[in-house]
């Protein structure tokens, strides 16, 4: 059970993280103002907040499974939000990062 509560959270987290990106960059970039940074920039605040409740306690563990997840969300964000298309390499560096996350976060343990 503790492998699904931090899959979850993860989903959460990247939810959070990436939407918070890419709201800033709309606000930015798309010039939709800053009504939309401010939202992105709450979100990012939230990704922080919900890290937190990982089970791990580890910052660095937690911080570097994350960007494992916003590599291969970020990707599948662009192809739902922007109709970006992704090639092979771009889906298998996202498969790469993931099996990363797993391993750092989800791999047997010994001692401190």
């Amino acid at each position: 059970m503790p492998i699904l509560r931090s899959a979850a959270l993860f989903v959460v987290a990247a939810l959070f993280e990436i939407g918070g990106a890419w709201l800033v960059w709309q606000g930015v970039r798309e010039h939709r103002g800053w009504l939309w940074i401010t939202g992105g920039v709450l979100a990012l605040g939230a990704y922080g907040f919900v890290a937190t409740f990982q089970p791990d306690a580890h910052f660095g563990r937690i911080l570097a499974a994350y960007g494992g997840i916003f590599v291969a969300g970020s990707i599948l964000w662009g192809v739902v939000a922007d109709g970006y298309r992704p090639d092979r390499w771009d889906l298998t560096g996202a498969l790469i990062c993931l099996a990363g996350m797993a391993v750092i976060m989800w791999a047997p343990r010994t001692g401190g």
